[in-house]
């Protein structure tokens, strides 16, 4: 595609749509499809034929620095390049002239692609395309770093060659001078000749390879990289032998066997004829740098894969709410129906296991409720030993290793419990029946370097790592080895949530997991979590509901559900509580009942609905107001639970039994409540 000239651009605007979300909160397809748009670290925007705005997205919004109020559906493309104009983006061209430019290139709907330097010194790589009979479309990049980057690795380059072509002048009489300065940079610094000979090498080679600056003869590269990593770089070394400089990465292995990742650059030397004689090899050790790079990738993936994990079990449990609640009612009514019994029991056991799978699914997208206390680690492995031991076995050791320093952590125990266990089966189905699983408990203080290597905060944190001596796995088994439902068990021996669901529970916790594994050398799967400041105070054990009372008045509940079958289900479990129920399927109907009608006993309301005010708006607003005596809410997925503390939740799907001791722990289960 061809570039346009900085001043023909014909599209630079953006906005972001998430501003302008209908007051009614629009379908869930359009919400889901804005918030993948919104998640694109490019800007993207669509304009008509008329040249009115249809699409856009946030990063264009934060790119171009577009006030909100102008992003809106229909909104002129010209208000945008007189924006432009009028607080200088286009230089001192005149206002009217810039626009009336603009607006005229744009409607030729011609192809572009251009890089646009913007006063606040930001690059944008600005790319846009026809929309035969429909307008077009824009991708705005900020390509301001790769550009920053890109010039100084030129600056370093020409620098370098500009240093050695006065180096080449007087080699001889400066050698050692040169010597001291490149054997104190962190780096690989070489020459060889159009002959592939050595002719220096600084003393990164000794320290990487073992190999001696002074005895140039015995240095090889086919012999220090080996057979394999040498015919890969060959098509490099070709080309830069024939005048062109190149950088490339690629894997090696030091003497010590340890695996480096490195980036190469090859500069080429001319003599005095201008033909390439030999070329400079400048080589960096990048490995913690893309280490880094991975670790922010599958950060980014997971995150898209919770989101998306989240809505859809949001979806199911609705669905098993509807299901479970109606097999239940079922079996409830006719008890003594051998026949009925025969087909619910196993139906409400299937809807069961869908819930735990909903369930999983959940701790990965980090939307699960957590019951957080002070955890003994060492106390909680060492019980998860004793637990699993029996599961394993006899002659596989299975050894923990819980040290004498106090190891605290503020988290979920059972959560947690459920973690180990599944790491320590998946070792055991890993590892031969005569292997070694350790189970290690570390305190470490987190440092600068280390938190940017794990992507985690600063601090005191503990450890827990589950080594064993299994198969190990490859890197493509290790990229995918969070992804919910992937597996590499047999068919029907797993559900491949296991590790998702760690993934989950500690970066819920604020922690990090860590996975090292090779094949052939097994796999160290560590859990990072931030340490607690202090140990538990010791709580009196609350005691446990009773059964389901019978159907004793207990006042008026309110039943605010947007979907009708789950309000049907629900509203025959509080009837059959002793309630009167009073029924509304969105936010602002549940509002205006609560403020016109007193003496609501209770407020039960699902979280996540369509509209301005959500199910926790409405309690809030309920408990702070006066307007019902308890509030209860409930969701198939709760986002930001955190932000939940002060509001009691039930996870669907659940039962009338289970309804029933949510609000006793409320005392809304006493009579008159």
């Amino acid at each position: 595609m061809g570039r346009m000239p900085m001043e023909h651009i014909p599209t630079d605007v953006a906005a972001d749509v998430s501003t302008d979300v209908p007051p009614d909160g629009g379908s869930w397809r359009q919400q889901t499809l804005q918030a993948g748009l919104d998640l694109l670290d490019q800007g993207l925007t669509v304009f008509d034929s008329s040249l009115h705005l249809v699409a856009w997205n946030r990063a264009f919004l934060e790119l171009l620095a577009f006030p909100p109020e102008m992003t809106r559906i229909g909104a002129p493309f010209e208000d945008f390049i007189r924006y432009n104009a009028q607080r200088g983006e286009y230089g001192d061209e005149p206002v009217e002239d810039a626009v009336r430019q603009r607006v005229d290139l744009a409607l030729q709907f011609l192809p572009h692609d251009i890089e646009r330097e913007r006063p606040d010194g930001r690059i944008l790589h600005i790319t846009g395309q026809p929309l035969p009979g429909h307008g077009f479309v824009t991708l705005y990049s900020d390509v301001t770093e790769q550009r920053r980057t890109e010039q100084a690795l030129r600056q370093a380059n020409l620098e370098l060659e500009s240093r050695v072509q006065a180096r080449t002048a007087s080699l001889r009489r400066s050698e050692q001078q040169m010597r001291l300065v490149t054997d104190s940079i962190p780096a690989l610094v070489a020459y060889f000749s159009v002959d592939h000979g050595y002719e220096y090498i600084n003393r990164g080679y000794q320290d990487w390879f073992g190999l001696d600056p002074q005895r140039l003869d015995r240095v090889s590269a086919r012999a220090f990289l080996g057979h394999e990593v040498y015919e890969g770089i060959r098509p490099y070394v070709r080309r830069a032998l024939s005048g062109e400089a190149v950088t490339f990465d690629y894997t090696l292995r030091t003497q010590a066997g340890e695996a480096l990742c490195v980036r190469t650059t090859l500069v080429p030397d001319r003599g005095t004829d201008g033909r390439v004689v030999g070329c400079f090899e400048l080589t960096f050790d990048v490995t913690e740098q893309k280490r880094s790079q991975a670790l922010i990738l599958r950060a980014q993936k997971m995150e898209a894969m919770g989101q998306l994990a989240g809505g859809l079990a949001h979806d199911f449990n609705n669905i098993l709410t509807v299901i479970l609640g109606n097999l239940t009612a079922l079996g409830d009514a006719r008890p003594d129906d051998a026949q009925v019994a025969e087909f619910t029991e196993p139906a409400i056991t299937a809807a069961r296991r869908g819930a735990e799978l909903i369930r999983g699914l959940m701790t990965f997208a980090r939307q699960q409720p957590l019951q957080a206390g002070a955890v003994d680690v060492g106390a909680l492995v060492a019980s998860v030993v004793r637990l699993v031991r029996p599961a394993l076995p006899a002659c596989l050791s299975l050894q923990a290793h819980t040290g004498d320093d106090a190891a605290w952590v503020w988290a979920d125990a059972m959560q947690l419990e459920n973690a180990l266990v599944n790491l320590i089966l998946n070792a055991r189905d890993a590892t031969p029946a005569t292997g070694h699983i350790d189970v290690r408990v570390r305190t470490r203080q987190v440092d600068a370097a280390q938190a940017a290597a794990l992507q985690l905060q600063r601090g005191p944190h503990v450890c827990i790592e589950v080594q064993d001596q299994g198969v190990g796995m490859d890197a493509a088994t290790l990229a995918r080895v969070f992804e919910p439902f992937f597996t590499t068990k047999r068919p029907g021996s797993g559900t491949g949530l296991g590790m998702a669901m760690v993934y989950g529970f500690v970066r819920q916790s604020g922690g990090v997991v860590d996975v090292r594994s090779r094949p052939g050398e097994g796999t160290v799967v560590s859990l990072w979590l931030p340490a607690a400041e202090c140990c538990p105070v010791e709580l009196a054990p609350l005691d446990e509901p009773g059964p389901v009372p019978g159907a004793t008045r207990r006042g008026v509940a309110l039943l605010v559900e947007d979907d009708a079958d789950v309000r049907k289900v629900v509203r025959r479990s509080l009837l059959d509580l002793g309630y009167a129920v009073i029924e509304a399927g969105h936010g602002p109907e549940a509002l205006e009942i609560l403020q016109r009608m007193d003496g609501i006993t209770l407020l039960l309301s699902d979280i996540m609905m369509p509209g301005s005010l959500d199910g926790r708006a409405l309690g809030r607003a309920a408990r702070s107001e006066g307007l019902a005596r308890h509030v209860l809410l409930m969701s198939g997925c709760a986002p930001g639970m955190d932000a939940l503390a002060d509001l009691p939740v039930l996870a669907k799907p659940f039962t009338t039994a289970e309804l029933a001791r949510a609000l006793t722990a409320l005392g809304a289960m006493e009579a008159g409540a």
